[in-house]
């Protein structure tokens, strides 16, 4: 019988309409209760300073085929942040892309429990089940790739919607997964042909499908099996100047498509600041942040990440392969001196989806790197309910996961930001109308957009907040309320005072004291689908599946998940 108390908080707690409130917080057993007697239990004093539920991080590259990858192909990200072993962690390395236990001890260090790859090659699903059960202390979820699947646009050609829900419902049980994610719809599969879909109605070659009724159809589907989070795309013409509005016509699109939808949002749309750019070429390019949050601002079918920039050398990597290739000839020079186009990896998965991979480097002298990060901030900024709005940096493409204390730092604190501001290209500042927002987000804001807002979108009720019955994962911060020093506020979210996970204490002043082992969560909605529905997909898959892929079809399933127990989320 573990028992803990966090006592003399200040807590903050949104989801339960708790905005900086002393307050106790009682675990037992791994999970939040009423109250109990202190006898027996042990107890954090956190008297002066902030306790919020654990981190969830609803997008960020940590695991599978693509990021072992990255690992691979960058040597030279291996010297930089060195975790040497202690008597409670694993020795690990990487910067951008980090290896499983470094990951794992990183995210707990700032606060955060739980976790959300969200682009998982169904073919590959295994590899990404392996390495989350060698990532420490966080859960995590994945996310299946639909949006380019041979099955999916060959259902929505021939008009066989009740199919394509059961093969839906196939394919996230038999990998483990928990959302749809939709990637560049149409064009990664026109991408193999060296073309792209660069419109909403261009047509998928060999499919005869477009983008728009991959997207109705998917998103259709979703919520008629009830899945717990809406769609997650990434929009196509991603990367492209004057995109934005394309995204806005792809959320007009979606409230077309559900308008009386059983929830408020329908689709997320991840890494927003790489879908909101004005201008029509590189030389008038511009933010197109504020036409996106006056829509958000406007409409509650949407929710967004930001994918925030920072400043650094990264690895870029995503299941878009046209977008990659245009981006290993972009950048520019790597501290070595090879320009990024001489290394790049295309990856190509057997009639499911595909890949690409370059390192980038995010230069603060480039105008164009410059807008794009100004372009995060505003709309984190400029959208006014952060239950629409999370903070993502969608590591490793915008920098590493890392800096989400400097992110919170820019939010809370104007001086910090238009500190930072001045070290940038100031062709920038003209094209970006961030130097003139003066709104600072609050501690209330902050919890809402790392954690209880992200589970909200999630629909994962277990998390996110610090109401009786919620898993006991807590964030102890030492940080004072009404704080404005921007260097205090990021060295708090840096090292956490005190992580909490399951109601064990993980780590302390930022080191880690307590390894645990997390748990996965993943969908299960075949329940939603006629059996015999199900027996009639399957035939269809098993008569071309020798024609179609390179392993036994026996082969293909996740038989188990290596964690201590596994979580099924049922379908609405």
């Amino acid at each position: 019988m573990s028992k803990l108390i966090i006592k003399n908080g200040t807590v903050y707690d949104p989801l339960n309409k708790i905005n900086g409130e002393k307050k106790d917080i009682f675990i037992e057993n791994g999970k939040v209760v009423e109250e109990f007697s202190e006898k027996d239990a042990k107890i954090i004093d956190a008297h002066d300073k902030v306790v919020m539920p654990g981190g969830v991080d609803i997008h960020t590259h940590i695991s599978g085929a693509k990021v072992n990858k990255g690992r691979l192909f960058r040597p030279e990200d291996h010297l930089k942040d060195l975790v040497y072993k202690t008597k409670v962690t694993r020795s690990g390395t990487g910067y951008s892309v980090p290896t499983t236990f470094a990951t794992g001890y990183r995210y707990a260090k700032m606060g955060y429990t739980t976790l959300v790859d969200p682009a998982m090659a169904p073919l590959k699903a295994k590899h990404t089940h392996e390495e989350f059960a060698d990532t420490p202390i966080v859960d995590k979820m994945a996310y299946p790739l639909f949006g380019n699947n041979w099955f999916v646009m060959e259902y929505i050609k021939n008009g066989e919607f009740e199919k394509l829900k059961a093969y839906i419902a196939w394919l996230l049980k038999i990998t483990k997964g928990y959302a749809i994610k939709i990637v560049n719809p149409g064009g990664v599969e026109s991408w193999g042909w060296g073309k792209n879909c660069e419109s909403l109605d261009e047509k998928v070659m060999y499919f005869e499908v477009t983008p728009a009724q991959i997207l109705e159809n998917l998103s259709r589907a979703n919520e008629e099996l009830g899945l717990p989070h809406t769609i997650h795309v990434h929009a196509n013409n991603l990367g492209h100047p004057g995109n934005s509005a394309f995204t806005l016509k792809t959320f007009d699109l979606m409230k077309k498509v559900n308008p009386t939808p059983s929830r408020d949002s329908v689709l997320h749309l991840t890494h927003c600041q790489f879908n909101a750019y004005g201008g029509s070429n590189w030389k008038n390019f511009c933010s197109g942040a504020p036409d996106i949050a006056d829509y958000l601002n406007n409409n509650k079918h949407i929710t967004i990440d930001i994918g925030q920039v920072i400043f650094t050398n990264t690895t870029t990597m995503t299941a878009d392969g046209p977008w990659e290739f245009q981006l290993h000839g972009i950048g520019g020079f790597l501290p070595w001196g090879v320009k990024p186009g001489v290394k790049w990896i295309n990856g190509q998965v057997e009639g499911e989806c595909g890949s690409g991979l370059t390192p980038y480097i995010f230069n603060p002298k480039n105008a164009t790197n410059s807008i794009q990060f100004t372009i995060g901030l505003e709309l984190m900024l400029l959208c006014k309910d952060p239950q629409q709005v999370f903070l993502t940096t969608d590591h490793p493409n915008g920098g590493p996961f890392i800096y989400y204390p400097t992110i919170i730092k820019w939010l809370m604190n104007k001086k910090s930001r238009d500190e930072k501001l001045k070290s940038i290209n100031k062709a920038a500042l003209s094209k970006s109308g961030l130097i003139d927002i003066d709104r600072e987000y609050t501690l209330e804001e902050i919890a809402w957009v790392t954690r209880a807002g992200t589970a909200q979108c999630l629909g994962i009720g277990h998390k996110g907040h610090l109401g009786v019955g919620a898993d006991g994962d807590v964030s102890v911060y030492d940080v004072m309320p009404g704080e404005k020093d921007g260097e205090k506020i990021e060295k708090a979210f840096s090292d956490a005072a005190y992580t909490v996970k399951g109601g064990q204490v993980v780590t302390r002043d930022g080191d880690i004291i307590k390894d645990v082992v997390g748990t996965t969560m993943y969908s299960d909605v075949t329940d939603n689908v006629k059996p015999d529905l199900m027996d009639s997909v399957l035939d269809d898959i098993k008569s071309v599946w020798q024609n179609r892929y390179s392993i036994n079809f026996d082969n293909y399933k996740v038989q188990e998940i290596y964690c201590e127990k596994p979580m099924v989320i049922r379908g609405k």
